[in-house]
């Protein structure tokens, strides 16, 4: 997992009580759906990117910053609150998106630009001038993002096939288990030896998501076929969402890729959050 780039944004507990005042009345979910700026999902890309490299789980160790847009832990309260309507809601990816969506909603509405809306990201700041060599090269890196967004998701549109997607052919045993911080709150799972999870698709790249943790096993992953390698869940601390396999491709082709659970006794447990396609 990548360390994000330390953010600081000591004037943002001040900012953010503004940015609650102006946007009081826009703060459903419904509201900020219907009235989002041009571009939003392009800077939330963009601005993920940056911070996280895309990772729900990534962790600042020395700010504490949390997730794919790297949300201070002492905001997140007052915008899980006014974006989700419960202070206590869970840092899951799905809530880590609304309410990304609903901040940087608002705060391009009182700003005005993606630049500001990037510069304040980092700093907390409205500022227009005197921006740091830091911060200038921060916002140049996310709206530099910003612009390749639109041309890489023409030139390499995604799927995330979940759990329960049909493309997925699941033979043995495999139950459905529910946590905040899966994927659509949901993974199927197997602890039986043999049982094997395999999808077919064309593209260039295939990555597969899940959990770690004590109780995780290995299993052992095929490619058109042939094994490729066994890959270890287990660790001590409980991740509920990771990059597990990925492989990629010069160009597109048709591929199949299979996960089969080993078994080790005492921790089998092997779980499919989703498999994410990149043509």
């Amino acid at each position: 997992m990548r360390v994000p780039t330390l953010t600081g944004r000591p004037a943002a507990a001040v900012a953010a009580a503004l940015i609650t005042i102006v946007v009081v009345n826009l703060s459903s979910p419904d509201a900020i759906a219907a009235r989002q700026p041009r571009g939003l999902k392009r800077f939330m890309a963009a601005v993920a990117s940056v911070e996280s490299g895309g990772d729900y789980t990534a962790r600042n160790p020395v700010s504490g910053a949390y997730g794919k847009y790297q949300i201070m832990p002492s905001n997140w309260p007052g915008w899980a609150r006014q974006y989700l309507g419960d202070a206590k809601a869970h840092t899951s990816p799905r809530n880590q998106e609304r309410v990304a969506a609903g901040k940087m909603t608002a705060l391009h509405r009182w700003l005005g630009t993606w630049k500001r809306v990037a510069y304040w990201w980092l700093t907390g700041s409205d500022k227009t001038t005197g921006w740091s060599d830091h911060a200038s090269r921060y916002v140049a890196n996310v709206m530099s993002r910003y612009r390749r967004v639109a041309v890489l998701a023409r030139a390499a549109p995604m799927r995330i096939l979940n759990e329960r997607a049909p493309e997925i052919v699941y033979r043995g045993t495999w139950r459905i288990a529910h946590h905040d911080g899966y994927g659509g709150d949901a993974v199927r799972y197997a602890q039986t030896r043999g049982a094997s999870a395999t999808v077919r698709f064309a593209a260039r790249a295939v990555a597969w998501h899940g959990p770690l943790g004590p109780t995780r096993g290995q299993a052992k992953v095929y490619l058109d076929g042939r094994y490729v390698r066994t890959v270890d869940l287990q660790q001590a601390s409980f991740v509920a969402r990771a990059t597990l396999f990925r492989a990629s491709w010069s160009t597109i082709g048709k591929h199949t890729l299979t996960v089969v659970v080993v078994g080790s006794k005492g921790h089998a447990m092997v779980a499919i959050d989703d498999f994410t396609i990149l043509r």
